[in-house]
């Protein structure tokens, strides 16, 4: 079963997501800000992240930034969830590695079938490069 994060100031919004994806067979942990996501994901090592841009004390682009710093961490699977539906602000979070831009208001199915994307993704990689010295030097040549 895979785990996931969502990180969101909105309690109403937070609760939402988290019900529809444990419904949909997914542990799930929960943050009210970058702060604490960070902490979770450092406690919990999700599967994926769904983190809402504009929050209290660290926005989800802080939370992005630090950690696609780490070498642990700077691979899961970022979506970005937000309000802000402008072309600059959707650039700037592809930039800087998210995987995935879903705006406010979304469409339960809309949620799910982004993650289930990332996730698919993910794991086709980790397949194709199976963690022993040939699918290592595979990757790397």
């Amino acid at each position: 079963m895979h785990q996931l994060l969502v990180i969101e100031d909105n309690t109403e919004v937070r609760e939402n997501i988290a019900e529809i994806l444990e419904l949909a067979g997914y542990t799930v942990h929960t943050a009210a800000n970058g702060k604490q996501g960070i902490e979770q994901v450092k406690a919990n090592k999700p599967d994926l992240i769904i983190c809402d841009i504009m929050m209290p004390v660290m926005d989800g682009y802080e939370v992005l930034h630090l950690l696609s710093k780490n070498a642990a961490t700077a691979t899961i699977p970022f979506i970005f969830l937000t309000a802000k539906a402008e072309r600059n602000e959707l650039r700037k979070g592809m930039e800087m590695g998210a995987d995935d831009y879903i705006t406010k208001p979304f469409d339960k199915i809309e949620l799910l079938n982004a993650i289930e994307s990332r996730l698919k993704k993910v794991s086709a990689i980790r397949k194709e490069y199976e963690t022993n010295i040939d699918g290592l030097t595979d990757f790397i040549g």
